[in-house]
C-alpha cells in the first residue's frame, strides 16, 4: 500500500471551489494521525493555473491531468481517469466532496478500486484499531465511528467542517502535468446552467431566523418575520421541506442544495437538523434552536437549545425584545438597537 494521501480538487468556471481548501484541511488533520504524504489531483480542459495556485498557497504536490475534451465535469470520465491512475498509484485514502459532483463519481471510484466508501466524513476518529471516521446517523441523530478495512478508502468529506489555514511560511509544492485523451464515452456533459435565484439576503446577514416544518404553516412564518425584524441586517430563510412546500422560495433555501450562510447569529425554529442543513449553517457564530421535539438532531449544533412549541415561545420572545428596546431607549441614548 502506497502512503499517501489523495484529494481530488472541485473546480468550475476556471475558479477553485471553497471545499477544495476544506479538503486539505482535512487531509492534514489525517496526515498527523498517520504520516503519508498529501496529493491534490485536478482534471479539467484548463487547469495548469489551478494546479499552480494550489501548490503555492497550499504548500502541497499536485498532479494535473489536462484533458482538453473536458471543458466542464463529467462523471464518467473522472471515474475512468481516476481509477485508471490510482489503480497503478494505490493510496491509502482518496477524499472527495460530499457535495453533487463529489457524491456523483465518488462511489463509481470506490467500486474500480475495489475500495470502501465511507460518505458524510465530519471527523477522524484514531483508535488503537486504526483511524476511524465519524459520519452522521439517522438523520444526524447520531455520529458513527466507521473504520475502513480495506487497502484503499474513499472519503466523502462534509462541507463546511474543516478551515483552510494557510502555511505561514512553507515552499510550495511541486506541480506535475499530465496530457490525457478523453476517448470514446458513452455520454456528454453539454454544460452547467446556474440557478437564477439570488441568495445574496441571506449570505450577508449577520442574523438568520430560519424556519422549517416544525413551524406547522405558512400562516406562521408572520411569526419568523416579526422575530428577524427584532435585528438589524437580519433576513428570513428556511429549510429544503419549507421551500419546497412553498412557504418561502428557493432563494431562500439554507443548506447542501441551497445556500450556505455563517451569520453571527441564527435562529432556528421548528428545524428538525437533517446533516443536508445543518451543512449550510454549521459556520454561523451562535446558534439557537427552537423545537418542541427534545431529540432533534439540531440541537446537536445548538448554542442554545429550547424546547417549546413555537407559537409559544416566539410571541414571549418578541415580546422582551420589545421590552428590552423601550428600556434601552428610554435610559440610554447612546446604547445600540437589539443586534445580537
Amino acid at each position: 500500500m502506497r502512503n499517501y494521501i489523495v484529494v481530488i480538487a472541485e473546480h468550475a468556471d476556471g475558479k477553485l471551489k471553497p471545499v477544495t481548501y476544506e479538503l486539505i484541511a482535512f487531509a492534514r488533520k489525517l496526515q498527523h494521525l498517520t504520516s503519508q504524504a498529501i496529493r491534490v489531483l485536478i482534471l479539467g480542459a484548463d487547469v495548469l493555473n489551478l494546479a499552480h495556485k494550489i501548490a503555492d498557497q497550499c504548500s502541497v504536490d499536485v498532479t494535473a491531468f489536462e484533458v482538453p475534451h473536458m471543458p466542464v465535469y463529467n462523471a464518467e470520465l473522472y471515474s475512468r481517469l481516476l481509477t485508471e491512475h490510482l489503480r497503478a498509484n494505490r493510496p491509502a485514502y482518496v477524499c472527495v466532496a460530499h457535495t453533487s459532483q463529489g457524491q456523483d463519481f465518488a462511489p463509481v471510484l470506490a467500486v474500480g478500486l475495489s475500495a470502501a466508501c465511507i460518505s458524510g466524513v465530519e471527523d477522524v476518529l484514531p483508535s488503537e484499531e486504526g483511524v476511524g471516521f465519524a459520519r452522521p446517523l439517522y438523520g444526524g441523530k447520531i455520529m458513527g465511528n466507521i473504520r475502513p478495512v480495506c487497502e484503499t478508502a474513499v472519503l466523502a468529506v462534509q462541507p463546511g467542517i474543516f478551515k483552510f489555514t494557510q502555511p505561514a511560511s512553507a515552499e510550495a509544492g511541486s506541480v506535475d502535468i499530465r496530457s490525457l485523451s478523453a476517448g470514446p464515452l458513452g455520454s456528454r456533459s453539454l454544460g452547467i446552467k446556474q440557478s437564477a435565484t439570488d441568495t445574496a439576503g441571506i449570505t450577508e446577514a449577520d442574523v438568520i431566523v430560519a424556519a422549517g416544518q416544525g413551524l406547522g404553516g405558512k400562516e406562521n412564518l408572520d411569526l419568523v418575520h416579526q422575530l428577524a425584524s427584532m435585528f438589524t441586517k437580519s433576513a428570513v430563510a428556511g429549510s429544503r421541506i419549507a421551500c419546497d412546500l412553498g412557504w418561502l422560495p428557493y432563494r431562500c433555501q439554507i443548506g447542501v442544495t441551497g445556500a450556505t450562510v455563517a451569520p453571527r447569529l441564527y435562529i432556528a425554529c421548528g428545524i428538525s437538523g437533517a446533516i443536508q442543513h445543518i451543512t449550510g449553517m454549521r459556520g454561523s457564530e451562535f446558534i439557537v434552536a427552537i423545537n418542541k421535539d427534545p431529540a432533534a438532531a439540531i440541537f446537536q449544533v445548538a448554542d442554545i437549545c429550547i424546547v417549546e412549541d413555537l407559537a409559544t415561545f416566539i410571541p414571549k420572545l418578541i415580546a422582551a425584545c420589545l421590552k428590552s428596546r423601550a428600556k434601552n431607549e428610554s435610559g440610554d441614548k447612546d446604547m445600540p438597537n437589539h443586534d445580537h
